[in-house]
Order: structure tokens, then sequence, then C-alpha cells
């Protein structure tokens, strides 16, 4: 396993202003309360100029405050709430209700960044996912150069620049992304875009809707407070574009060109919140079965790295590796092997979904009880 990260350096997330907690309805009050009283004290002094009091002797306003007269505590709160209720309407997240300004306020002090320990963790996470994924090596390559190059000039966080892994189905695309967000430490979300072939599952909608809510996205970020999660889409070339009964569009594709543009994402406008966020962080790995269908602006954003169908060779490897993890017997092991062989031999492109339903038959057969 690579080394321990370092402990995580924080970076502020949300632009939006925060309610200043010193103009709490309460806190002003207070505040009001004791000049009263100072008030006083001088008037007391002025009026006995030739008996100045020690200090010590001076009004307790601690004590004196239940003393305070009725019509002065009326004045008093009603200034306290005129000031409290400027202060929100001036405060673009004191605005929100009280459960979606809580749950912003945790990230008030900001959010923890997954970082790398050193120049030489970058090197471990590429060698890994070479031993693992040897197919994908342009895309480790891609990785292993940007998290190095990120390290030598000083950059803040394990990041990694937006990728397309294009190529047939069934070769380890999405189980190589989230080996990554493994080893880096980061947390992960998954969308399947047949499915999620809107934007309201990635960035949420607005919250004057009956359904409003925030993103998938944005949720796992305010809930882990990490700012660097790996994002994985699936076959983003399938999701489509559903249109409201308005003739509205909510694509996929276009929800996610702010997002992958640095200059955009730095300050991103949650549909929800109606507050701007920082997502230039995060870490984008979509994949596809065939680029050619995704529109042009959405491609300029990505590097498209082309994964070619498996050879015999990585298959026979993948499935030596996973007859291992599943203990299987040298005998069991053999038989997958030769099957996907004689596939290969008799002209199929068997993938890795092949491979893991006979590794599955193989440990069944080898675990199923003895019959007396």
């Amino acid at each position: 396993m690579p080394e321990e990260s370092p402990s995580m350096p924080k970076v502020q997330f949300i632009h939006g202003e925060f309610p200043n907690p010193d103009l709490d309805v309460s806190k002003v009050i207070r505040r009001l309360s004791d000049y009263w009283f100072r008030l006083q004290d001088k008037r007391r002094l002025s009026i006995e100029p030739d008996s100045q009091p020690e200090a010590d002797v001076l009004f307790d306003h601690k004590v004196i405050r239940d003393d305070l007269p009725k019509a002065v505590q009326i004045r008093i709160s009603r200034w306290a709430h005129k000031i409290n209720r400027n202060h929100r309407k001036n405060t673009q997240i004191a605005r929100l209700p009280d459960r979606d300004r809580e749950f912003l306020e945790a990230c008030r002090s900001g959010i923890d960044l997954s970082d790398l320990a050193s120049e030489h963790q970058a090197d471990e996470i590429a060698a890994e996912l070479h031993a693992e994924f040897p197919w994908l090596g342009e895309a480790t390559e891609c990785v292993w150069k940007g998290l190095r190059q990120s390290f030598r000039e000083g950059r803040k966080g394990a990041c990694i620049s937006p990728m397309l892994l294009d190529g047939p189905p069934g070769i380890g695309k999405s189980a190589w992304a989230r080996r990554l967000a493994h080893l880096l430490q980061t947390p992960v979300l998954r969308l399947d875009a047949t499915t999620d072939n809107a934007s309201f599952g990635l960035v949420g909608s607005q919250r004057a809707w009956a359904n409003g809510a925030p993103g998938r996205l944005l949720n796992l970020m305010l809930t882990k407070q990490v700012a660097n999660p790996v994002v994985i889409i699936d076959e983003v070339e399938k999701s489509g574009v559903p249109t409201s009964d308005k003739g509205r569009a909510f694509s996929l594709p276009d929800a996610l060109l702010p997002l992958l543009e640095p200059m955009t994402s730095s300050h991103w406008s949650c549909p929800y919140f109606q507050v701007e966020f920082d997502m230039r962080w995060v870490n984008w790995v979509l994949t596809s079965n065939s680029h050619s269908r995704l529109p042009a602006p959405l491609l300029s954003r990505l590097r498209t790295i082309h994964v070619p169908a498996l050879s015999a060779d990585h298959m026979l490897q993948f499935v030596s590796r996973e007859a291992v993890r599943r203990d299987l017997e040298q005998p069991a092991q053999d038989g997958v092997s030769s099957a996907i062989r004689w596939a290969f031999s008799a002209g199929h492109s068997p993938n890795l979904r092949t491979a893991i339903r006979l590794l599955e038959y193989a440990e069944n057969m080898q675990n199923r009880p003895l019959l007396h």
C-alpha cells in the first residue's frame, strides 16, 4: 500500500457569506443592555462629581441586569431584532432555512483536501494501478505524471485532470477509477448515465421545485467534508437530453461543462442552495463505449484515452490474481484459464465480466457441500 497521507490541508469551499454569530439576537440584546448600564454609570458620576467611586464599587451590570426597566427592555429587543433581521437579509447563507444553513455551517472553516505525502507516493499509486490494470497503462501514466507535477509545483491536493476512458464494455474502466479513489484515500461517487441521465442527480434541482434538493456530488462533499472526491460517470454517451413539460432541457453533459472548466468550477453556483462553491478540486473520470456520440464542448474539456479490448495475456493475469483472492485451488484456476484460452482461440472476445462469472462458478463448485 502507498504511504499514509499527511494531515489533510483545509480549503475554503463555500464562497457565500455566513451569518455573524455576534449579531445573534441574544448577543445584541446583551451588548445593548450593557451599553445602557454604562450610560447610567456615566450619568450618575456626572451628577456626583465630588464623590468619584473606586472602580470596584461601580455598578455590577451582571448583578443588576434584572433591574432593566421594562420599557428599555422592549426598545432594546426591538433594536436587536431589527439589527439581526437586516443582517440576515444581506447575508446569503443566512437567508436559507435553518436545516440547510446548519448543513453548510459544518463546513464554515473549510473542508479537507486529500493530499500526497510525497512525490514518491505518486510513484507507488501508479505502480499499484499498473500492476492491477496493465491494459489501462495510458490512463495510469496520465495520473502518475499529473500527480508528480502537481506535487513538484506545490499545488495543494491530490488532483488529476478530467479524463474520458473510451473503450469496449467490461474492460475495467470503472474498476480502475474506483481503485484510484481508494489509493488517493478520497471518497468516490459513481453515477450511471443510463439511469441518472438528467442533471438533477449530479448537480441537484432548484429549491422552488417540489422535489428540490442538492445534487449527489455536493451532498457527498458536504457530508464527508472532502474537497477532492473521485467522480465516476459511466457510459456518459447514453445520458440523453431529458426535457421538462415547458421544453427546458436538463442534459447531463451540459451540467458538466461548468464543473469541468477550471475558471467556472471555482465559483460554481448550486441551483438548490443558490450559493457559490469551489469545485475545482474534484477528480473526474468519465467512461464511454463510443465517444463519437458526445458533444464537442464536453470532449474539449476532457483528455480522451482510448482503451483497447483486453488481450488473452491480460485476461489470464486478471484470472490469476482473482483466483488467489478467492482462494481457488489450482485445478479450478486452471479450468477457468483454459476456458479463457479457448474463447480467444475460437475468435471470441471475452471481457472481465465473463471472467468474473467463470470465477464465481468455479468458486461455487469448489465450495459446494459434499453429498453423502
